[in-house]
């Protein structure tokens, strides 16, 4: 397993100079072939230690947040989640750009298979730019807590007419000794076959790449969609929490 975050210094990792050679060393030929294959891909090792306790470390501090939302007040299923506010803190805004531009081209590709003329920009500023326009102007990264017994129902994170069709979680807890249970979980829903789970084993640092809403699948009478639903399973102890990238802002 190679883990892009050592190759950083620590004293840059916080900047957009330090975030972006570990992102360039991810194979991205890889990423796409796992996407087109099973609607996810894992990035092993993109964040350090050091990095996700310290984004751990901000969930008591509501200055960093525009909102928080406790799951089983909205049937989302337990535990909660805070949205951070504009400016987003150092390393969320120097990933955020990074892994949009080769997700981008991903993107604009799926678009293509699928016949939708929505293209993205590379520039993921030029995309945001497109959300503000259209009223979109929350920011949309968050931050996730899970307890023994939370869990996460199967969604899709659709905040207004532009969505951009990928998105990355991030754990930032370890299995194993934070907490026991809590897997991300994908399911596929196909036309008229049953759907089809994907369960991603993470390690703390790990992050997953996955579809938003739908994806294209090359079947024998051409390419289709199929709808994709994430979540996360109930906790059998402990505490996890993760980050989640979303590049298209809300309304």
């Amino acid at each position: 397993m190679v883990s892009f975050a050592s190759k950083a210094k620590r004293a840059d990792t916080a900047s957009p100079q330090g975030i972006m050679p570990r992102v360039d060393a991810i194979d991205w030929a890889r990423i796409g072939a796992d996407l087109d294959a099973r609607g996810c891909a894992v990035i092993e090792g993109l964040l350090a230690k050091d990095e996700c306790a310290t984004l751990a470390s901000l969930y008591p501090d509501d200055v960093h947040f525009r909102s928080r939302v406790v799951m089983g007040r909205h049937g989302f299923g337990r535990g909660e989640y805070k949205y951070f506010s504009y400016p987003l803190p150092d390393l969320i805004a120097g990933l955020r750009p990074a892994l949009y531009a080769p997700l981008s081209e991903v993107a604009n590709r799926w678009n293509a298979a699928m016949g939708i003329e929505i293209r993205y920009p590379a520039d993921h500023a030029a995309f945001l730019q497109r959300c503000h326009d259209a009223g979109q102007t929350r920011p949309t990264p968050l931050l996730l807590q899970y307890g023994e017994g939370d869990y996460n129902c199967l969604h899709q994170d659709l905040y207004g007419e532009h969505v951009f069709p990928l998105q990355v979680a991030i754990l930032l807890s370890e299995p194993g000794g934070d907490f026991a249970g809590g897997e991300f979980v994908l399911t596929e829903q196909r036309p008229r076959m049953q759907s089809r789970p994907e369960v991603v084993p993470l390690c703390r640092g790990d992050a997953v790449v996955f579809a938003v809403h739908h994806r294209p699948v090359q079947g024998t009478r051409g390419v289709y969609r199929v709808n994709l639903r994430h979540g996360v399973s109930r906790l059998r102890a402990g505490h996890r929490h993760t980050l989640g990238v979303i590049f298209h802002d809300a309304k």
